[in-house]
């Protein structure tokens, strides 16, 4: 017959891993989509903290005298957990602001869709990327990466154990605005020169026929040449996969040493 029972204690620590993966889960890239029932994400919190529960996590419940105490507790492990969780989503946001330059240049700005995973008005070519990314991510199990970095944080970062060094969270934030410029326009380079050139030849076309209405033919050509061009950087979306998901990780573990 199969023994059920536990105590007390091991089900108030139980509760605490499981605070720590919930928070993660529900802001993190690829267990927070919306369009995922909030019953699944639950589920799948629970059914993660139970696995890291029997294998990754120290049998030591800290000391806490009063309730007071133990909310303080679940407090620190849901700000660790939404803080790795949110730093792993704004690297994925860097390709909807590529997306937005690019849809500037070539004319599509006003086109915007409705994405679905965060109930935003989104740009068409940012959705593109941004699914195009995703799809990539899944296939190279960076999922499998962030269950096992959180599992790894309950050795760096036992159970209310977090302390936060908040000049090292400011300058790694700040270091990541940079980068996240940086990424983005590294991103939309290719259709930028291009569309920079057609502005160029279109400026030269209007002084040597100043008859011609560059206006209208310079939104069609801007299109189609942006178009173009995207079409074929878009074969270079692994290795804008890679360079964020190498930028995901060093954050995690920027954000990580932060909490230490």
């Amino acid at each position: 017959m199969i023994d059920m029972s536990f105590s007390m204690s091991e089900l108030e620590l139980f509760l605490l891993v499981f605070v720590r993966i919930a928070s993660f889960v529900f802001v993190a890239p690829f267990f927070s989509t919306r369009g995922v029932p909030n019953i699944v994400k639950i589920a799948t919190s629970i059914f993660v903290a139970y696995i890291m529960y029997n294998f990754g996590v120290p049998h030591e419940l800290p000391e806490y005298g009063t309730v007071w105490g133990y909310a303080i507790i679940v407090i620190k492990e849901v700000s660790v957990g939404l803080m790795i969780g949110l730093v792993s989503q704004l690297c994925t946001s860097i390709v909807l602001f590529a997306g937005r330059i690019i849809d500037m240049e070539i004319g599509l700005s006003m086109a915007s869709v409705f994405d679905p995973t965060t109930n935003e008005q989104a740009s068409i070519t940012g959705m593109i990327l941004q699914y195009g990314t995703l799809l990539i991510f899944y296939i190279t199990g960076l999922h499998r990466f962030f269950l096992q970095a959180l599992m790894e944080t309950y050795t760096l970062i036992p159970i209310a154990g977090v302390r936060f060094n908040m000049d090292k969270l400011l300058t790694s934030l700040i270091a990541f605005l940079g980068d996240y410029i940086t990424i983005g326009f590294r991103i939309c380079l290719p259709v930028f020169a291009a569309i920079t050139l057609m502005n160029v030849v279109l400026g030269l076309l209007a002084k040597l026929a100043p008859q011609m209405n560059m206006f209208s033919v310079g939104i069609q050509l801007k299109l189609l040449a942006g178009l173009g061009v995207l079409l074929l950087a878009i074969t270079m979306l692994p290795m804008v996969a890679d360079y964020i998901s190498n930028q995901m990780r060093h954050m995690v573990v920027s954000v990580v040493e932060g909490m230490m």
